[in-house]
């Protein structure tokens, strides 16, 4: 009878290896499939949708407020 670190070994070299293959060529081809192209240029201009004015505008002003946090960034949370 085989030890279970030999066990462990024997399964990990042979089932995990065929699992974790499949998985990554699964999440490639996921990515790779027809029509996500929309999908992947949407989340590729996330950080640019609010480029129309500075980012100043949308940050509190931390010259003159230092508040206790959650009041700077959620105005109605101001008393």
């Amino acid at each position: 009878m085989q030890d279970t670190y030999s066990l462990l070994r024997e399964f990990a070299d042979s089932w995990v290896l065929l699992a974790l293959t499949t998985f990554f060529l699964g999440a490639i081809l996921f990515a790779w499939r027809p029509g996500s192209r929309s999908v992947h240029e949407d989340a590729g201009q996330v950080p640019f949708r609010h480029d129309d004015r500075p980012l100043t505008d949308m940050m509190p002003n931390r010259a003159t407020d230092c508040g206790d946090g959650i009041s700077d960034l959620i105005p109605e949370a101001r008393a």
